[in-house]
């Protein structure tokens, strides 16, 4: 889906989808929304899990100390993505290649919006955005959150190119 003219005057509407929607996902809508800004870009940033287990939940307290450490605002309440997203979103991302075979089958055939792997974007291509909701400490959501970093910077180079 190409912008329609100029990227400083079109917003773009990205969605980071992961599992549950407290980790990864809301790592990189954080991650890439403060970065976006950062290049002059008009963004509408969201972010979804593919079940609704942690509905209404506040990203894991690991990601939010990760997120204060960067100086990275992060205000998100977990929730299920919908129908609605494909075509709500020029861009829907999925974090590894089970979010992307979930996004795939959910599809609706009226879809507008772009599915990859945010890690199409990341110097090492396809990388998948590591998910450290099982680590017991935070090493694995610095390493979450370099990658965003990585992707987020990727990606907004691609935005910038589509005149």
């Amino acid at each position: 889906m190409a912008g329609t003219g100029s990227e400083n005057t079109k917003e773009w509407k990205v969605l980071f989808v992961c599992l549950g929607n407290i980790c990864r996902s809301p790592i990189a809508e954080a991650v890439f929304k403060k970065e976006a800004l950062a290049a002059g870009l008009k963004v509408y940033v969201d972010s979804a899990g593919i079940i609704d287990y942690h509905h209404g939940k506040t990203p894991d307290s690991r990601a939010q100390q990760t997120m204060k450490k960067h100086d990275v605002p992060m205000d998100h309440r977990a929730r299920q993505i919908k129908k609605e997203d494909f075509t709500k979103f020029d861009f829907i991302f999925g974090k590894d290649e089970e979010n992307m075979d979930d996004l795939k089958r959910m599809k609706p055939a009226n879809s507008t919006a772009t599915v990859e792997l945010f890690g199409k974007y990341h110097t090492k291509k396809n990388l998948i955005i590591r998910d450290p909701y099982y680590d017991e400490g935070s090493e694995g959501f610095e390493e979450c959150y370099q990658q965003c970093v990585v992707c987020s910077r990727g990606f907004i180079a691609h935005l910038k190119s589509l005149k």
